[in-house]
């Protein structure tokens, strides 16, 4: 796994956006889903899947809180401080 302090310098964002983005990437690998699985099982693209991971996009609150009932995580979990 990627040091985060990198991926934020690489991508131009602050700590707290890249930490949000790693602990749902986290908890999908620690699911064992890759970027298509949970992509299938919250009714979305893996390529949407790869966006919200980036930090690229802002998912709405049906699908983020479709992906922490997927990953078993709560919405603090993944996606708030």
């Amino acid at each position: 796994m990627e040091d985060i302090s990198y991926i934020n310098r690489r991508e131009g964002r602050s700590g707290l956006e890249g930490e949000k983005n790693l602990r749902m990437k986290t908890a999908r690998m620690e699911a064992g889903l890759s970027q298509s699985d949970l992509a299938c099982r919250v009714g979305a693209t893996r390529q949407t899947i790869g966006l919200i991971e980036a930090g690229r996009y802002n998912p709405s609150l049906k699908l983020c809180r479709a992906i922490c009932v997927a990953l078993g995580k709560t919405l603090n979990d993944l996606f708030w401080e």
